[in-house]
């Protein structure tokens, strides 16, 4: 068979194992009394503007969007989920502490 013909490069009986880390990240989400979450302040690669990281979760994606949401109404401002981390504009530690610990959550402030 001439080369140019042949697309398979490699299979198995499983499929493609490359989805399936993917897949098998979904956690299930960790009661919010059996986590501390850690709040920090960043503002590297923003142009100088402040953002507050939310750090440390045992969420599922979709209780993370939700908690995402939750904290950007209580801030009235923007933010994001990315590779599990929650970011929300502005220096807003305080108030999404509040917000965490009244949910249940233990919080921790990093950074000064």
């Amino acid at each position: 068979m001439p080369k140019n013909e042949s697309n398979t490069v490699w299979s198995s009986e499983q499929g493609d194992l490359r989805k399936q880390t993917q897949t098998s990240a979904n956690l299930k989400s960790l009661p919010p009394q059996q986590q501390t979450i850690y709040l920090h302040r960043d503002s590297s690669g923003r142009g100088g503007k402040a953002v507050t990281l939310v750090k440390k979760l045992v969420l599922s994606e979709d209780d993370l969007k939700a908690l995402a949401k939750k904290l950007k109404q209580e801030c009235g401002t923007g933010g994001t989920v990315k590779d599990g981390i929650i970011e929300i504009q502005g220096e807003q530690r305080e108030k999404i502490a509040g917000v965490l610990q009244k949910l249940g959550y233990k919080v921790k402030i990093a950074g000064g």
